[in-house]
């Protein structure tokens, strides 16, 4: 009876928390909100002590339950969100080759950024949009908005927006139309590629607000590729990068950097250095593109999270192996 009630305490308590979690989200209660270095310090020295003490019951032949485990697998990314603790993150040659092209181009170049994913990947590629939008704009350089997927631009758009309300770009003045544009969605896959290298206004007579081509004065004089002197494709899938290289850049010569999941990442490894100028790869890619342009934000928060989840799902596979061990089964399997 008493762990039946201690069990439903538990539930509710992590109901609770979870409710507060996500209205606080919408309504921003716990916006930066952080525990000071100490308490950071105390919370994952108690994390130890008690994955230390799971140890010694599992030695001497108490076993904890699977329930535990996802209980520390949930606090693990949860609480990190909250800690000021900074991890330390190497940036990768493909990341900062990403950073080092946009370094290289003058005050109002103009980027295009193609959004293929849709928000099933936005935990891993929205915040590589949003740290590599913040670049673009830190430098004054213009920046044109598509997808291939059709709830691309609306990300893209967030993501945008979540730029724009930092106090770093605030008094720049960016306007829309002048400094950035959303062309929206349009369908075709890799044709519509095809096509945009010989007339963008083909494809996209209106932008996503239905404003017409002509009349946006950043992209009114853009006939095809050749006005754009750097491209970023963030994907998840088809269409991504590869049709991307396969037409935009193969055949028109559009210089191209590319954000992609931790999945769909090795797929394109192939073509970096030849074809692709740069890539990020997941999460960590982000992170480290927030690292290189010196503006940590929530990738770099999420990787925190991220580390000390593998590090208690590598503990548990220690205390799961000497509960293998202790049990006797080793034996049982011999016989």
């Amino acid at each position: 009876m008493k762990t039946r009630i201690g069990e439903l305490i538990t539930v509710v308590l992590i109901t609770v928390l979870s409710i507060w979690a996500y209205l606080g989200k919408i309504y921003g209660w716990h916006e930066g909100v952080r525990f000071p270095g100490w308490l950071s310090a105390v919370v994952l020295l108690m994390a130890g002590l008690s994955l230390a003490y799971i140890l010694y019951l599992t030695i001497t032949g108490r076993m904890v339950e699977r329930r535990i485990v996802f209980l520390y697998v949930g606090v693990a990314v949860a609480l990190p969100l909250f800690m000021s603790i900074e991890q330390s993150i190497p940036v990768s040659a493909e990341v900062r080759a990403v950073y080092d092209e946009l370094e290289k181009l003058p005050v109002g170049s103009k980027v295009l950024i193609s959004f293929d994913y849709d928000p099933a990947s936005a935990p891993e590629l929205q915040p590589q949009a949003e740290a590599f939008i913040s670049e673009c704009f830190s430098r004054d350089i213009k920046i044109i908005i598509m997808g291939l997927w059709p709830q691309g631009p609306q990300l893209a758009n967030q993501a945008v927006e979540r730029v724009l309300e930092r106090e770093e770009f605030r008094d720049k003045g960016i306007t829309y139309g002048t400094d950035w544009v959303n062309l929206g969605f349009q369908s075709g896959n890799e044709f519509v590629i095809q096509r945009m290298g010989s007339s963008f206004r083909s494809m996209f007579k209106t932008d996503y607000s239905g404003t017409p081509y002509e009349e946006l004065d950043l992209v009114k004089n853009v006939k095809n590729f050749d006005a754009i002197d750097y491209a970023m494709n963030l994907s998840s899938g088809f269409p991504g990068t590869v049709e991307w290289v396969q037409v935009g850049v193969d055949r028109y010569g559009l210089r191209m950097g590319a954000g992609n999941t931790a999945v769909q990442a090795p797929t394109v490894y192939p073509y970096l250095g030849t074809q692709l100028i740069g890539l990020m790869g997941g999460m960590s890619g982000a992170a480290e593109f927030e690292q290189v342009t010196a503006r940590p934000d929530k990738a770099s928060r999420f990787m925190l999270s991220q580390s000390l989840a593998h590090v208690i799902v590598m503990a548990f596979i220690i205390i799961g192996n000497v509960a293998f061990f202790r049990s006797g089964r080793k034996s049982a399997l011999k016989r």
